[in-house]
Protein backbone atom coordinates (compact mmCIF):
# COMPACT_ATOMS: atom_id res chain seq x y z
CA UNK A 1 0.00 0.00 0.00
CA UNK A 2 0.87 3.93 -0.63
CA UNK A 3 -0.61 6.17 0.81
CA UNK A 4 -0.13 9.92 -1.56
CA UNK A 5 -0.74 13.72 -0.49
CA UNK A 6 -0.72 16.25 -2.69
CA UNK A 7 0.02 19.67 -1.41
CA UNK A 8 0.99 23.41 -3.16
CA UNK A 9 -2.51 24.17 -5.44
CA UNK A 10 -3.91 27.35 -5.07
CA UNK A 11 -4.66 30.66 -7.15
CA UNK A 12 -1.84 31.98 -9.40
CA UNK A 13 -2.42 34.57 -12.41
CA UNK A 14 -1.91 33.56 -16.16
CA UNK A 15 1.81 33.40 -16.68
CA UNK A 16 2.63 32.83 -12.76
CA UNK A 17 3.87 29.52 -11.50
CA UNK A 18 3.36 26.63 -8.82
CA UNK A 19 5.33 23.84 -7.60
CA UNK A 20 2.87 20.86 -6.38
CA UNK A 21 4.50 18.19 -3.87
CA UNK A 22 3.35 15.02 -3.51
CA UNK A 23 4.46 12.78 -0.15
CA UNK A 24 4.15 9.10 -0.74
CA UNK A 25 3.87 6.91 2.60
CA UNK A 26 3.74 3.02 3.02
CA UNK A 27 5.81 0.90 0.19
CA UNK A 28 8.85 1.89 -0.77
CA UNK A 29 7.88 4.55 -3.30
CA UNK A 30 10.96 4.48 -5.89
CA UNK A 31 8.97 0.56 -6.72
CA UNK A 32 6.66 3.18 -8.33
CA UNK A 33 6.22 4.89 -11.55
CA UNK A 34 5.01 8.32 -10.52
CA UNK A 35 2.40 10.54 -12.64
CA UNK A 36 0.61 13.48 -12.65
CA UNK A 37 -3.27 13.85 -13.95
CA UNK A 38 -5.70 16.15 -13.79
CA UNK A 39 -9.33 16.72 -14.08
CA UNK A 40 -11.62 19.38 -15.40
CA UNK A 41 -15.08 19.91 -14.33
CA UNK A 42 -17.06 17.55 -16.37
CA UNK A 43 -14.39 15.57 -17.75
CA UNK A 44 -12.28 12.33 -17.63
CA UNK A 45 -9.10 12.79 -15.51
CA UNK A 46 -6.25 13.22 -17.79
CA UNK A 47 -2.38 12.23 -18.19
CA UNK A 48 -0.16 15.49 -17.42
CA UNK A 49 3.42 13.70 -16.57
CA UNK A 50 5.03 10.62 -15.49
CA UNK A 51 8.33 9.76 -14.49
CA UNK A 52 10.31 6.28 -14.52
CA UNK A 53 11.18 4.60 -10.84
CA UNK A 54 14.49 5.63 -11.38
CA UNK A 55 14.15 9.39 -12.35
CA UNK A 56 15.56 8.94 -16.07
CA UNK A 57 13.03 9.29 -17.97
CA UNK A 58 9.81 11.78 -18.26
CA UNK A 59 6.68 11.63 -20.54
CA UNK A 60 4.40 14.94 -20.56
CA UNK A 61 0.90 15.63 -22.52
CA UNK A 62 1.70 18.16 -25.07
CA UNK A 63 -0.47 20.51 -23.96
CA UNK A 64 2.14 21.23 -21.04
CA UNK A 65 5.19 20.05 -22.40
CA UNK A 66 7.77 22.95 -22.20
CA UNK A 67 6.05 24.31 -19.29
CA UNK A 68 5.65 21.49 -16.70
CA UNK A 69 8.55 19.78 -15.27
CA UNK A 70 7.99 16.67 -12.91
CA UNK A 71 10.71 15.14 -10.93
CA UNK A 72 11.33 12.83 -8.07
CA UNK A 73 13.50 12.42 -5.19
CA UNK A 74 12.85 8.82 -3.62
CA UNK A 75 15.07 9.28 -0.97
CA UNK A 76 12.35 11.40 0.84
CA UNK A 77 10.03 9.79 -1.36
CA UNK A 78 8.50 12.95 -3.15
CA UNK A 79 7.30 13.76 -6.27
CA UNK A 80 7.05 16.94 -7.63
CA UNK A 81 5.25 19.25 -10.97
CA UNK A 82 7.14 22.42 -11.40
CA UNK A 83 4.21 24.46 -13.62
CA UNK A 84 5.54 27.68 -15.47
CA UNK A 85 3.80 29.98 -17.75
CA UNK A 86 0.31 29.03 -16.26
CA UNK A 87 -2.66 29.19 -18.21
CA UNK A 88 -6.65 29.32 -17.29
CA UNK A 89 -6.93 26.42 -19.12
CA UNK A 90 -4.53 24.76 -16.53
CA UNK A 91 -7.08 25.21 -14.26
CA UNK A 92 -8.14 21.66 -12.92
CA UNK A 93 -7.92 19.79 -10.04
CA UNK A 94 -4.56 17.73 -10.03
CA UNK A 95 -4.00 14.06 -8.78
CA UNK A 96 -0.42 11.98 -7.82
CA UNK A 97 -0.68 8.75 -8.87
CA UNK A 98 1.44 5.20 -8.54
CA UNK A 99 1.81 2.33 -9.98
CA UNK A 100 3.56 -0.58 -9.55
CA UNK A 101 6.52 -1.24 -12.26
CA UNK A 102 8.97 -3.64 -12.28
CA UNK A 103 11.06 -1.43 -15.03
CA UNK A 104 13.34 0.75 -13.71
CA UNK A 105 12.65 2.79 -16.95
CA UNK A 106 9.38 3.00 -18.08
CA UNK A 107 6.69 5.41 -18.17
CA UNK A 108 3.02 5.02 -17.92
CA UNK A 109 0.43 7.57 -19.23
CA UNK A 110 -3.16 6.06 -18.70
CA UNK A 111 -4.71 6.51 -15.43
CA UNK A 112 -5.71 2.60 -15.09
CA UNK A 113 -2.11 1.86 -15.49
CA UNK A 114 -1.77 3.64 -11.88
CA UNK A 115 -2.67 1.50 -8.38
CA UNK A 116 -2.98 4.20 -5.81
CA UNK A 117 -4.09 8.13 -6.37
CA UNK A 118 -3.74 11.28 -3.84
CA UNK A 119 -6.91 13.10 -3.14
CA UNK A 120 -6.48 15.90 -5.59
CA UNK A 121 -5.09 19.63 -5.24
CA UNK A 122 -7.20 22.35 -7.07
CA UNK A 123 -5.05 24.87 -8.81
CA UNK A 124 -7.31 27.84 -10.26
CA UNK A 125 -5.28 30.02 -12.93
CA UNK A 126 -6.86 33.38 -13.29
CA UNK A 127 -6.98 35.58 -16.92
Amino acid sequence: QVQLVESGGGLVQAGGSLRLSCAASGRTSSDYVMGWFRQFPGKEREFAAAISRNGDNTDYADSVKGRFTISRDNAKKMVYLQMNRLKPQDTAVYYCAAGRSYTLSVVRTRPDEYDYWGQGTQVTVSS
